[in-house]
């Protein structure tokens, strides 16, 4: 479904009346820069639509702008009266980049804050403000003097623990489909998070006055695991680098040289789509690309055998959901969607049910000119498969969905 806006109309006491334009439109001096929206959101925390996206976290107390972490800095941190940690990531959305970007920068923040201790945050916070060592818990108690220090600091403690947060990222004028940005959000399902997606609008008003007008876009509560197909012969690691190396160097040093891999395709990839999202890099033998299926049902998975020096991509989806029926769709439309993808790409069946994928043999892979033969072969399928497939995916499942809704 397309989401429209209307166009806010400033009707004066007297005058004409006139239509607003918001302030990232307009370019040039007045247009908005990130940091007016991190000022923003530091001097006026009501302004977010919290209560829209997750009520538990009503009452955000500002705590300080650009909060430390070893992943990169928090544009905004705040905190609940009751413990609940709040993490909002600020972005104008003229860059295609940023909006891909976006999620997994506010996803890798929320990891390291998880492994926060209370002494950690308290720590951070006093050096951001140049405070004393109580300053986190002097500006909540300045917002709400009934807080119990003990309870509080139990309660954050628990949160930081859990993962217990609500991640929102704010932008100046949200365009359509940014929202599918969520979909990177199925394969960080260890943190409990509560996430938030909310356009944030700023128009001049005739005075030179301003009127924001903060709405929800998308938010959920549930984040559920994506059930991985893998290529044959591959098994599922830890993803976490401190597991892996629990469990032996030998698998922890194959995990490492597979991130390598991975890190030097992503270096090489360029989509053309910029509201695919791009992974980080994993531990493993594979990684997965998001599709646009419920649920994150529906995904491209790109591999490495090593043992057989290939290399290759596959539609991959849940077994009886819109992601399955949008890959069965797409097979059945094979005599159209064959010659896009390109010569080499074939629809099989595996196990019963359809499996378009795409196969190359560079040549030993521990050889860097094979390597690069590998990853500009990979880069190119990689666009040209979520240039074809990213779209069908997109269209069948909502079909999918309609359909389940018909009585």
């Amino acid at each position: 479904m397309t989401r429209q806006h209307a166009t806010p109309l400033f009707i004066p006491a007297s005058g004409t009346a006139v239509t607003l334009t918001p302030l990232t439109l307009q370019g040039g001096a007045g247009a908005v820069l990130e940091n007016a929206i991190q000022s923003l959101v530091y001097a006026h925390p009501s302004i977010l639509p919290i209560g829209e996206i997750d009520p538990t976290f009503a009452g955000p107390i500002s705590i300080c702008r650009e909060l430390v972490t070893p992943a990169g800095p928090i544009d905004n941190f705040l905190v609940t009266p009751s413990g609940l940690p709040i993490l909002v990531e600020c972005k104008l959305w003229r860059n295609a980049e940023a909006r891909r970007e976006v999620v997994g920068q506010i996803l890798d923040y929320a990891k390291e804050l998880a492994r926060f201790t209370v002494s950690d945050l308290q720590r951070e916070t006093s050096r951001r403000l140049g405070l004393g060592p109580t300053a986190l818990l002097d500006l909540v108690r300045a917002a709400d003097p009934t807080v119990d220090e003990i309870q509080f600091n139990d309660a954050l403690t628990a949160n930081l623990r859990r993962g217990r947060f609500l991640l929102l990222i704010v932008g100046d004028g949200i365009r359509e489909r940014v929202e599918s940005i969520a979909e990177y959000l199925q394969a960080h399902a260890g943190l409990h998070f509560s996430f938030g997606l909310v356009e944030m609008p700023i128009y001049a008003l005739p005075d030179g006055s301003q009127l924001v007008a903060p709405r929800v876009l998308a938010h959920t509560h549930v984040i559920t695991r994506n059930v991985v197909a893998l290529p044959d012969g591959h098994t599922l690691l830890a993803e976490d680098a401190e597991t892996v190396a629990e469990i032996d160097s030998e698998t922890a040093a194959l995990g490492d040289a597979r991130q390598q891999f991975w890190t030097e395709f992503i270096q090489h990839l360029r989509l053309d789509d910029p509201e695919q999202s791009i992974p980080r890099a994993p531990r493993q033998g594979y990684v997965t690309f998001a599709l646009p299926a419920p649920a994150g049902t529906c995904w491209l998975t790109v591999y490495r055998e090593m043992r057989n020096n290939e290399v290759g991509l596959f539609l991959s989806s849940q077994r009886d959901t819109a992601g399955e029926y949008a890959a069965k769709v797409i097979a059945e439309d094979w005599e159209a969607v064959g010659p896009l993808l390109g010569a080499t790409a074939k629809c099989t069946q595996k196990d019963g049910r359809p499996r378009i994928i795409d196969t190359f043999r560079a040549g030993p892979l521990d050889q860097q000119a094979n390597r690069d033969a590998a990853f500009a072969w990979l880069a190119e399928r990689t666009n040209t498969f979520v240039n074809v497939l990213r779209p069908r995916v997109r269209s069948a499942a909502a079909d999918y969905t309609l359909k389940a809704q018909l009585p």
